[in-house]
């Protein structure tokens, strides 16, 4: 959260600068919300995904993961063999992903 101090400079939370500099990455926002509709194989999340390089998607992939935000080797609760799910730390996301949604949608001119 960004609050002000007694010089009304403003102090940047820490943990607020990191979560932007998680989500904030291009593809990031859209390989969640890929995932909010459920696990995907590598191709499928590829394929939804316009104008992502199979390279870039592996490397978002692996610092979601990282992250602890998306999971690769399902286990039982996605029903595939192999892919990729959000955890529940990333399924908690799509709060924010709506309401970033309702914002763009109120806000941000059409890009052509």
């Amino acid at each position: 959260m960004i609050t002000t101090d007694t010089h009304q400079d403003k102090v940047i939370c820490p943990k607020f600068e990191q979560s932007f500099a998680i989500l904030g990455k291009k593809w990031t926002g859209l390989i969640i919300d890929v995932l909010l509709d459920g696990p995907r194989r590598f191709k499928d999340l590829s394929q939804s995904i316009s104008g992502v390089s199979d390279r870039v998607l592996v490397e978002r992939l692996k610092e979601l993961e990282k992250e602890g935000i998306v999971t690769k080797d399902l286990d039982d609760s996605c029903d595939m063999k192999s892919g990729y799910c959000l955890t529940e730390k990333g399924k908690a996301l799509k709060n924010v992903m709506i309401e970033v949604q309702e914002w763009a949608d109120q806000w941000v001119c059409k890009i052509d």
